[in-house]
């Protein structure tokens, strides 16, 4: 069965956003690696937790004008990433603690608690803890 793999993000630069998805966000280094033909790195991460085999994020560096301008709107300022949590207070305190910056505070919707946050570029992201069904 087709799964999805990976989902690309496009970066300014690698180090600074390993610096913030895994020094601030928590998440987990999966691979690394230079790719000389290209002059770029195959650079991907998952949440904390995510299973091996789970769908990753590809930080993808701009390689173009096209590609810069969309660097922190990927999704036209819409929420473009959801990141599921089982413990909404623990991350949300990790998060904030980091000095990760949330445009929307915490709010409890039919479907579970929700917060709003921008990574280093401003894409944004929900932090939700799921209502149990």
């Amino acid at each position: 069965m087709p799964q999805l793999a990976h989902i690309a993000l496009i970066v300014r630069d690698y180090d600074e956003a390993l610096a913030f998805y895994v020094g601030k966000l928590g998440f987990t280094l999966v691979e690394d690696s230079y790719q000389p033909d290209q002059d770029k790195r195959w650079v991907t991460i998952r949440p904390p937790g995510a299973p091996e085999g789970a769908t990753t994020i590809l930080l993808a560096r701009a390689a173009s004008p096209e590609q810069e301008a969309a660097i922190g709107n990927q999704a036209a300022g819409r929420v473009f990433l959801f990141l599921a949590t089982d413990d909404f207070e623990r991350d949300h305190a990790a998060f904030t603690g980091a000095g990760v910056r949330f445009v929307r505070p915490p709010a409890e919707q039919p479907y579970g608690k929700v917060a709003v946050f921008e990574d280093l570029y401003g894409n944004r992201w929900d932090l939700i803890a799921f209502a149990p069904r």
